[in-house]
């Protein structure tokens, strides 16, 4: 969010009001229908109409949710909430949604052929009472009918997924469908972006090293760093304590796992690597490179924070392949190591397509993937993966392309996550089982001719409340042993 004096501030989406002004930076979603106030729009509409070409935009133009900004960022005025935008109308259409899948295809076929099931038992019991007691065989017939249930088996999955949906989102780990969780609780293999993932963005300790850089070139830089959403450039921007004013970025170009550039008031601006910049880089560190006119003026070098408890977790993930992506080079590689001492592989200077092809690569071996990385600049390895974690500190930015949002300081804590959706997995298998044998016990009475169908009307709904019980009180102890306050 950007008041009248340029101040940013980073909100909810859901907070997002009508008449607020929001920044839109280079390859992000916008998230609002909105008006552009100013800079250069040119927008990709393929997330939703499928058409790749970009549609140039002006100041006082309307731009529907859902379009990605090409280009230098774009100041927008919000003029629908998000829940009444085009993007969630079109997404809420029943043509867009997912078949169902995993162990609700499973409920439904199951219950399918109880119903079979059940009809055959009625029938092979009604003729044999016909040719004992036709009287009892009006009663058996009806207590066949009336206990056998499938309401209970059909309730299991639903109830049980809606629980746990809601305890990880009370615990900031907010997943898509109920078809996520259980494919995390298929797991084997987790894969870890480092910078913005098991690093902090804006705890990097930062230094430049280079030409003294004046208060005019230090606001153009500025400037430009707004309009990129790569972890570095929101650490620097930050870093660089000058007033931010609103500059147009003029003729913005963005090189995916290199840098970008842009023409400031008058000059031409590079930010990136150091072979972005012609320079070359001696020493194994992260730095950021800055030219101006294609002259290099210096380099701000981070030193990476990791987040605390890092140990902790990578020692409770014994149970799963770990593997390290950076698109930084391998200066750390060495503190990574004694950090993750039971990692499968790391790889450096990964730009995102490396990264994609590196998710491809694992699941080619049968892997079952997660990746965890920081939103937009990994979108394609989230996607590509089985479940893409996308980590959020404070951005707002809006992944499609993942299968969760996680909260980044609960990024040490993911074991627990993992631990809770294998558990929901083992709750919906309980309450089959409950179900199957509430039906086992019912019918053998009924069958028998020991039940009268008035008290199978009684106790038919005894298996779904015990159903909705169990699942209850079993989802409020799994989410109490991992998390304190999930209540």
């Amino acid at each position: 969010k950007v008041d009248f004096e340029g101040k940013q501030e980073n909100i909810l989406l859901s907070d997002v009001k009508v008449g607020d002004r929001i920044l839109v930076r280079n390859q992000e979603i916008i998230p609002v229908d909105a008006i552009l106030i100013s800079g250069e729009g040119n927008i990709d509409n393929s997330f939703i109409t499928g058409e790749s070409e970009s549609i140039s935009k002006q100041p006082g133009d309307k731009i529907f949710a859902g379009g990605k900004q090409i280009g230098s960022s774009l100041e927008l005025e919000v003029i629908k909430d998000v829940d009444q935008s085009y993007l969630t109308q079109l997404w809420n259409k029943e043509a867009f949604k997912k078949h169902e899948t995993g162990l609700d295809t499973l409920t439904n076929t199951i219950s399918k052929y109880f119903t079979f099931i059940i009809l055959g038992i009625a029938l092979v019991a009604g003729i044999y009472w016909a040719t004992v007691d036709l009287e009892k065989m009006f009663q058996v017939i009806s207590a066949i009918l009336i206990i056998a249930c499938p309401c209970a088996l059909a309730l299991s999955a639903p109830f049980t997924f809606g629980h746990i949906m809601r305890i990880l989102g009370r615990n900031k780990f907010y997943v898509k469908d109920t078809l996520t969780i259980e494919k995390i609780a298929k797991l084997d293999t987790i894969v870890f972006d480092k910078t913005g993932t098991i690093t902090h963005r804006k705890k990097s300790n930062i230094r430049y090293e280079g030409a003294k850089i004046s208060e005019f070139d230090s606001l153009n830089i500025k400037t430009l760093l707004k309009n990129s959403n790569h972890p570095l450039s929101k650490s620097l921007y930050e870093f660089i304590e000058v007033k931010d004013e609103y500059f147009p970025a003029e003729h913005f170009r963005e090189i995916s796992g290199k840098g970008y550039e842009a023409s400031v008031r008058g000059n031409i601006y590079k930010i990136g690597s150091a072979k972005y910049n012609n320079q070359e880089s001696k020493n194994l560190e992260t730095a950021v490179y800055v030219s101006k006119n294609n002259e290099f003026l210096g380099k701000f070098i981070f030193k990476n924070e990791y987040r605390e408890n890092l140990k902790d977790l990578f020692r409770k993930l014994t149970n799963y392949k770990v593997y390290i992506l950076s698109g930084d080079n391998s200066s750390e590689e060495d503190q990574l190591k004694e950090l993750i001492p039971n990692y499968k592989s790391m790889a450096f200077n990964q730009n995102p397509e490396d990264k994609l092809n590196y998710i491809q690569n694992l699941q080619s071996q049968n892997m079952k993937v997660v990746m965890l990385g920081d939103g937009l600049n990994d979108a394609g390895a989230l996607k590509q993966s089985n479940v893409g974690i996308a980590i959020a500190d404070d951005s707002n930015s809006f992944t499609p392309s993942s299968d969760v949002i996680m909260n980044g300081e609960k990024v040490v804590t993911l074991d627990r996550y993992l631990n809770v959706c294998k558990g929901s997995i083992k709750i919906v298998k309980i309450t089959f089982i409950i179900s199957f044998l509430y039906n086992i016990v019912g019918l053998s009475y009924a069958v028998t001719g020991h039940m009268h169908p008035l008290f199978a009307a009684l106790i038919m709904p005894a298996s779904s409340i015990t159903v909705v019980s169990f699942t209850t009180l079993s989802t409020w102890i799994l989410g109490r042993k991992y998390f304190k306050n999930q209540a």
